[in-house]
């Protein structure tokens, strides 16, 4: 396929990825969010890389390198922010990080 293609595809993901980060209030939507701006961001790159290898460049692996490890560490990111959800769901009862949801025996707020 056509490397453009696939830099509309990283941009529209990273676009996505972007938009649930600013607008959902839930915070496992925002991890996915941020999955879906990082994978955009990985495909670009990539897109970039290819590019520059098909315009008579030599082929660098940096940016492969570069890509798997981006990977890695998004996925490591991604366990330790679940875990950490996770802990919150335990602790509180609730999954979520706004002040204004009311939970079993508060009372809700003074307006």
């Amino acid at each position: 396929m056509n490397a453009t293609v696939f830099g509309l595809c990283g941009a529209m993901a990273a676009g996505l990825g972007l938009y649930g980060l600013i607008t959902d209030a839930q915070p496992l939507r925002k991890i996915l969010g941020f999955n879906l701006l990082g994978a955009g961001a990985f495909l670009s790159f990539g897109v970039v890389a290819r590019r520059g290898a098909a315009a008579g460049f030599g082929g660098d692996p940096v940016p492969q390198a570069l890509v798997i490890t981006g990977m890695v560490v998004a996925f490591a990111a991604t366990a330790l922010a679940v875990a950490l959800l996770l802990q919150l769901f335990n602790t509180a009862g609730a999954a979520t990080l706004d002040t204004n949801a009311t939970s079993e025996g508060n009372d809700p707020p003074v307006t």
